[in-house]
């Protein structure tokens, strides 16, 4: 699909979505202060803009997210090239990493707060947790289902260990190490909203709990919109990106 029609199809769902969303709104099926029309989200998102909320928050939460999946994403690479081309890594490492996977961020807040406290260091460690896994899987499984047939061509033609590693294997399994940067990125603003909950005192996630705490759902929403929208844009950003680094195969 064409960009123009790429656009025009974002276009006219978002606009569709909004005019159910406002018709269900006014129904009176619910009532508006748990289901506020796009109206009222509107202006609560100018209110946290006119109080310097908005934008301050969205800062905080980049920044942390950022953090987090940067710390998270470097490890995942390292340790996901490790556990698929050495023996040793991958029977020491594997199975306590597959223990791990189905523990949730959310369940590792309280370790997080006990281990570094209610500052900065808690929420990069949920983040860089959650995105360290999901880069790890990706990584480990391109990375050690590289065709044999590439590795002995290379091997037919002298190249050594190290040549075969980075001009071959790495290569071949880089489509799916940018699968798993997308798939971290999302997961990154997902982790953002549990390490946010506790112990912050700004935020996104630390706005949704405080508009619970009013029971303002129209600045829960402005909240949820905002996330849907990075998480889109960033996710995006890594087609282009991935696009151009891995032209061989389409994102």
């Amino acid at each position: 699909m064409k960009p123009i029609g790429k656009l025009l199809n974002v276009a006219l769902s978002l606009i569709g979505v909004t005019v159910v969303w406002w018709l269900v709104a006014t129904s009176g099926l619910i009532s508006q202060e748990l289901f506020p029309t796009p109206h009222a989200v509107f202006i609560a998102a100018l209110e946290l803009y006119e109080d310097g909320i908005l934008f301050s928050d969205l800062a905080v939460s980049l920044g942390r997210a950022a953090v987090g999946f940067l710390i998270g994403a470097s490890l995942g690479i390292l340790v996901g090239l490790l556990t698929a081309r050495t023996r040793l890594f991958a029977y020491a490492l594997g199975p306590f990493l597959n223990l791990l996977r189905p523990i949730p961020a959310i369940a590792l807040v309280p370790v997080a707060i006990v281990w570094f406290g209610i500052g900065e260091g808690s929420k990069y460690f949920v983040i860089a947790y959650t995105v360290f896994l999901a880069v790890w899987l990706n990584t480990h499984h391109g990375t050690a289902h590289v065709a044999l047939t590439y590795i002995r061509a290379a091997r037919s033609l002298g190249a050594r260990r190290t040549r075969e590693f980075f001009e071959v294997i790495i290569p071949a399994a880089a489509p799916h190490i940018v699968v798993g940067l997308r798939l971290g990125a999302a997961l990154a603003f997902l982790s953002l909203v549990a390490a946010e909950l506790s112990g912050a005192s700004a935020g996104i996630g630390f706005r949704l709990q405080d508009a619970r705490d009013y029971v303002r759902t129209d600045r829960m929403f402005v909240g949820l919109i905002e996330l849907g929208i990075l998480g889109a844009l960033l996710d995006q950003f890594f087609v282009v990106v991935g696009n151009k680094l891995v032209h061989w195969e389409q994102m």
